[in-house]
């Protein structure tokens, strides 16, 4: 997870120290960039990242992000409504659980091979990390193994139950396996 990626209390709701590398950036083209690399558009991306910046002990602070997205996102023109923040926030929380089902739907379903996964693991990997970077937050070495560690751990799980649901006959007598039988495959 990103180390700086919470606002501190005392941080003003002006204080744009967010998307700076994409100061003079027009919006359809960061929308334009992030299309051909995620699900989310432009202005799901800004307010996702503001709204876990701007999360308190009672919520999100969604008002302060509406009122003054164009001083905290130099690609945002106009300010928006809590309502037009809440559904962005949501809008973007919708299409990584779909996206995450989508990734795991087809590793259940074996359409990658594990080299193919492991490629699209990668890469996931690099547009996140990039992304990330361009919001002006860092990883740190140890974040980063600890996310990849839940991500291997994850893709294990996936592996297993892939193989019990496809593997409880055996591919090439077709008797019955048993648990002992799938988990000897691990070995």
């Amino acid at each position: 997870m990103p180390e700086d990626t919470h606002s501190s209390p005392e941080r003003s709701a002006v204080a744009p120290d967010r998307f700076e590398r994409l100061e003079h950036a027009d919006y359809d083209r960061v929308n334009d960039f992030l299309r051909e690399r995620v699900a989310f558009t432009a202005r799901e991306w800004a307010i996702a990242r503001l709204c876990s910046d701007f999360r308190t002990g009672t919520g999100v602070e969604m008002t302060k992000i509406g009122e003054n997205l164009p001083d905290l996102v130099p690609f945002m023109d106009e300010p928006y409504t809590r309502q037009a923040v809440y559904q962005s926030r949501r809008s973007f929380e919708e299409k990584v659980r779909t996206a995450g089902a989508t990734v795991l739907y087809g590793a259940y379903a074996d359409f990658f091979t594990a080299d193919e996964l492991d490629d699209i693991m990668y890469e996931a990997t690099e547009v996140a990390r990039f992304l990330i970077e361009v919001e002006g937050a860092s990883l740190s070495a140890t974040a980063e193994r600890d996310a990849e560690e839940r991500i291997r751990t994850a893709m294990e799980a996936v592996h297993r139950a892939s193989r019990d649901l496809r593997y409880d006959h055996c591919p090439n007598c077709g008797a019955k396996l048993d648990a002992d039988a799938t988990d000897a495959d691990e070995s």
